[in-house]
């Protein structure tokens, strides 16, 4: 059994560890509601861009345009969207998992590929990896990030696809289903025909000015800049959610290990006064013999 003292440092650094992790459960709780607002408001305006971007798959002309031609597919980049600090429960695990599954399939298709890291996390992991290319690395955006701060990742991602660099780009990030549910998905980015339940009204007659080209990638590339932004407003609540929790976990758990150590000092101390009452009493039987 520890000694007293040894005891009585263990419960005063699990206080002081409580205090903390309870502390920032509070701050990932108020950060949250504030991320999922961000996210829930502009959900409406990402539809939006979906309806728009399934009228204009619908004219014959604009398929053939650069970011909206499919190739074979030989090369694939994926943005990660990870955090900059870990104490986020599985946040960035899961994406990471995700991400290697990703890329086992393609290695076994013979397919290369690339990454575009946002947050270090996902920069530390890629770098590791043998076999797989770091184009790029953005540290996370912050609780507020601004359209900006995307700007960098949005050109990065354009100019690999339109120079053939890549064949198709890929998004993996947390979607936020709920306080307590987040998942990590992937979202297909380019070529700009993605998946949607949005069912358009076919356009027979469009016209363009000043010319297809410059009308096509201007609004495709503010589609796309639409998608990207709100992938990362749902990884942060995602974030703030998975961490609000893990420190929830992490300080019930003080909070056991804390009575625990105290019913064992408790225990300790009742067993010294114990032993010291019997040498008192056997102390003062000898001095009567």
């Amino acid at each position: 059994m520890a000694s007293l003292i040894t005891l009585k440092r263990r419960i005063g650094s699990i206080r002081g560890t409580r205090q903390i992790t309870k502390a920032m459960q509070l701050v990932s709780a108020s950060k949250l509601r504030r991320a999922q607002e961000q996210a829930r408001i502009s959900r409406d305006y990402r539809e939006a861009a979906y309806a728009l971007l399934a009228q204009l798959v619908s004219v014959p002309e604009v398929t053939d345009r650069p970011l909206f031609r499919k190739r074979s597919v030989h090369s694939r980049l994926y943005v990660v969207i990870t955090s900059n600090s870990g104490l986020a429960g599985a946040y960035n695990a899961n994406i990471l998992k995700l991400l290697t599954q990703n890329l086992q399939r393609d290695r076994a298709n013979k397919v290369k590929s690339s990454v575009i890291a946002i947050g270090s996390k996902g920069a530390q992991f890629v770098r590791r990896l043998a076999d797989t290319e770091l184009l790029a690395y953005y540290p996370a955006f912050g609780d507020h990030p601004t359209q900006a701060a995307i700007q960098p990742v949005l050109r990065s991602v354009v100019e690999e696809y339109i120079n053939e660099s890549v064949d198709e780009v890929t998004v993996l990030y947390t979607m936020s289903r709920s306080g307590i549910l987040q998942e990590a998905m992937a979202l297909p980015l380019l070529p700009a025909i993605m998946d949607t339940e949005v069912t358009a009204t076919p356009v027979t007659n469009m016209n363009f000015e000043p010319d297809i080209d410059t009308v096509v990638r201007q609004v495709a590339t503010r589609l796309i800049e639409v998608q990207i932004w709100q992938v990362l407003l749902e990884s942060l609540a995602s974030e703030h959610a998975m961490r609000m929790i893990a420190m929830k976990n992490a300080t019930d758990n003080a909070s056991e290990l804390i009575d625990d150590y105290t019913l064992e000092y408790n225990t300790a101390r009742q067993a010294n006064i114990t032993q010291e009452l019997a040498e008192i009493t056997g102390g003062a039987e000898a001095l009567k013999d």
